[in-house]
Formats: structure tokens, sequence, C-alpha cells
């Protein structure tokens, strides 16, 4: 099949002038904004590569030429693995759709009931995760509330562990655990580095500035020989200026910053860069997605792809008051974009109200929703002109295809057919008794969580994690 036969959709929203521009402002930015790091290993790192004068009261100036080191030796695509070792992520060639916000609560299936997260609902999360066909990868779901916080992420990366094949992507609410977070995985599944099926995602504090937290976990996995996931998340008007444009020239300066640390403490360092633009509601302070988040959020992949990065951005998660009409549009809006756009990881899929609750009707409703945007994207092919006139002349003027050789072997893979949603004319649905979508995805949503099962080797797996566990605590 040639390529040339194929119609598929595609749209860009950066011109060449505008990439260079957010990129030579982004520059300066770090050069003479800076960027305060509150590690004295890093800053000495900048000194020592730079010069003394590069580093004032904690401030780091970045100079032009070492970001420009930092994007010619940075790996030019991330490579992710299941835990089986078979190679599941390869970017940026397409984009791959993860499940997953580090929320504190949970919304039960069939009532919204809200509940605290606990160590049953990682569980189901990660099951409906790794059951779901378009789910490429997971993200940690939520923060356990119902064990000791000293050692809640670690029974959080050992449920997912133990819960899913798929790749993992990681985040670590406390730095005192993230290497036995590492340490916990290396010993269930050796080593981590070779076919890597773990990637731990770090935040920095917007605006431009690398914690202590940031920094320690980000060393700590570049050392270790892993990927690491860098992401900033800025809200337009409060942590980031108010104008499109603002926020993105900032979060991009940030990207670059994180990117150049990475290099200095090793070069060729793996790392999958990305940030998102939330804005702040004056009224609620609350934070939420607009339509021109999902534009920056564009505008990121377009500069990675400029930048020849790999890229981490948002699923369009965290609106809705459960899997409603509000979640709905998100959904749809943003995973069409990013079926449209440059590639990368789409993470953060199935959560609410600013991504405090994780809800699994947005999770399996997204299922479907990622599975038509890479239909909408993939476009068709065009048949050869004599096979579709001689289609057309076999049934003539007034005739139909309902008989047509060709109707008979594609129809089923013709049009996407919901496993949710069944194709209902008014008369099927008013004999259903007027059957309400939501009611149709709650208990599609709870039957399907009700027979979700474990891999294999989970009660192994979840043995030998809790005796680590139990004797790092006796220690």
């Amino acid at each position: 099949m040639k390529k040339s036969n194929i119609i598929n959709p595609s749209l860009s929203v950066l011109k060449q002038d505008q990439l260079e521009r957010i990129h030579s402002d982004s520059l300066k930015v770090l050069s003479d904004v800076g960027v305060r790091i509150e590690s004295k290993r890093v800053r000495k790192i900048f000194s020592d590569a730079v010069g003394p004068n590069a580093v004032k009261n904690n401030i780091v100036y970045i100079p032009e030429e070492l970001v420009a080191h930092a994007l010619k030796v940075a790996p030019s695509s991330v490579d992710l693995y299941n835990r089986k070792g078979d190679l599941v992520i390869h970017q940026p060639e397409k984009v791959y759709f993860g499940m997953g916000v580090t929320t504190l609560y949970y919304q039960d299936p069939q009532t919204d009931t809200i509940e605290s997260f606990n160590r049953e609902h990682m569980e189901i999360c990660v099951r409906l995760a790794n059951h779901l066909k378009n789910f490429d990868f997971i993200t940690t779901p939520g923060i356990l509330q119902d064990v000791p916080p000293e050692v809640a992420d670690l029974y959080a990366v050992l449920e997912m562990t133990a819960n899913t094949t798929k790749p993992l992507s990681i985040l670590v609410s406390e730095r005192d655990q993230f290497p036995a977070a590492l340490g916990l995985l290396e010993m269930l599944h050796g080593d981590l580095t070779s076919k890597p099926f773990v990637v731990p995602l770090v935040t920095p504090i917007t605006p431009l500035v690398m914690d202590p937290d940031t920094v320690s976990k980000m060393l700590v996995t570049i050392e270790r020989g892993l990927p690491l996931i860098y992401l900033s998340y800025g809200m337009a008007g409060a942590t980031t200026p108010i104008t499109p444009a603002g926020t993105l020239t900032l979060l991009n300066a940030e990207l670059l910053a994180g990117l150049t640390i990475s290099q200095l403490v090793r070069e060729g360092a793996p790392l999958i860069p990305g940030y998102i633009a939330g804005f702040m509601d004056m009224k609620s302070l609350g934070n939420f997605y607009d339509s021109l988040s999902y534009v920056i959020e564009w505008a990121c992949s377009e500069l990675m792809n400029y930048y020849r990065l790999p890229h981490f951005g948002t699923s369009g998660s965290s609106m809705g008051f459960g899997g409603d009409v509000i979640s709905a549009g998100h959904q749809w809006i943003n995973h069409i974009v990013r079926c449209m756009g440059k590639g990368g990881l789409a993470g953060f899929i199935g959560c609410n109200f600013g991504g405090k609750a994780f809800s699994p009707n947005i999770t399996v409703y997204a299922n479907e929703v990622i599975e038509q945007a890479r239909r909408f994207t993939q476009g068709f092919e065009m048949e050869d002109s004599d096979d579709i006139l001689q289609e057309i002349a076999q049934a003539g003027p007034g005739g139909n295809f309902l008989t047509s050789d060709l109707t008979y072997h594609r129809f089923r893979e013709a049009y996407f057919q919901s496993d949710i949603f069944p194709l209902l004319t008014l008369e099927d649905w008013q004999a259903r008794g007027c059957p309400q979508a939501d009611a149709l995805l709650r208990s599609y949503t709870t039957e399907m969580i009700s027979g979700l099962e474990a891999p294999e080797d989970h009660a192994d797996l979840m043995a030998r994690g809790i005796e680590f566990i139990k004797n790092r605590g006796s220690k």
C-alpha cells in the first residue's frame, strides 16, 4: 500500500519562525532570569561547567551554548518495554496513552461516592488499565491512604507491578522512599535498565524552581541508568503568565533547564520531557483545562519534534464530576489533538475534580475514545479507481450495496462499534425503557471490574514485595 494512497487528517500549530522565537525567548529566560536550584551538588555541576559567575544566591544562569550541547547529546527516542521484555513504546513513532493520576480519592463507578484512595482501589485501577487494550502504559493512579505514610509509596509500586505487565510510570511522593521503591522493583524484576519497563516521573516547582525532592529523584534515576519523565505543570495567571504565549515560553524554559541538568549529570541520559498548561479559576481557586490548554500541549509536542526529543503530555482528564458530558468533551478534544500531533506519551487518564479523584467510568469511556481518535487520524485507503467504479456500476442507478461481496467481507470493520453503547433506533430505545448513556457506562464498568483477573505471577510478587517492605521497616 503506497503512502500516497492513504487519506489521513493532520494539523500543525506552530510555524518555523514561531518555533524559533519560543526557543529564543526560552533561552533568554534561562540566561537572564535563571533557575533556582536547591541542590549544592547540582549548583556545583553548573559552576564547574560554566564558571562560578553562573551561580548567584542559589540562582543558576544557564547559557545558550550549554542548552545547545544538551539538545545535541540527549537521546531522540526512548524505548519502554512491558514486564515480560516485549517492546511496547518507541518514541516518537506515534501517540501512546496511559492511565493514572496521583489522586487522593476514588469515585465508585456505580454510585459516584467519593472514598479515600486505598490499596483495593489501586488493585482495581491497575487491573482495569491492564485489561483495556487502548492503554499502552500505566501511571500511579492514586496516593494510598490506608497504609502508614512511610511505606505508602512502596505498597503503591508493589500493587502496580503485581497487577499489570504493562510499562509503568511511577510517581513517588516521598523522597526518602524513592531509592527503596527502585530497590523493590529490582528485587522483584532484576535488571531494570536493559529493557526498562518502569520510568520515574518528577515535577519541578513552577515557576523556575528545582526543589530538593525533584533534584534528588532526578539524580538517583539518572545514576541508575533509568529513563526519566520530566514534567512541568503550570496554571496560567498563577504560576505562569496569564497569556498562552507567556505560559508556553516559561514552561519551555523549565523543560530546557531540566534537560540541561540531566545531560550535565550524565551525557546521553534518556529523558522524556513535557509540560501541562492549566488555568486557575479566580473564584474557586481550582485548576482546570481550557481549550487553549490543548493548543499549548500541541505546541509542546511540536517543539519536542523540533528539538528531536521524546514527549510526555496530558490526556484531557481531570475535568468533570464523573463519567459525564463534561469529561467526555475533554476526552475527545485532547485525544483527537494528540493523535493528530507529533506523537509521544499521553498520560494521566481517568481523573476528575481537577485531578483529585480517580474515576473508573472515565477510564473505560476513554478507552473507546482513544480507539476512535486513532481510527479518525489513521484515515482510509483510496482504492484503485477501477475497483470503485466497478462496485458502483454493479449496483447501478436505484440499486443498493447490501448484497455486494465487498459489503459482506468488510461491514464488520467498516465502522466503529461500541462495546458500551448500542446503536439504537428511537423505537429500540423506547422498547428498552429509555436507558441513559451514563447508566450503561456505570453498568458496563462495574461488570468489567467484577471480572478482572490478576497476572499469573501476582501472588508471588505480592508475597516477596510485602516481605521486602516489612524487612525494610524492621531495620
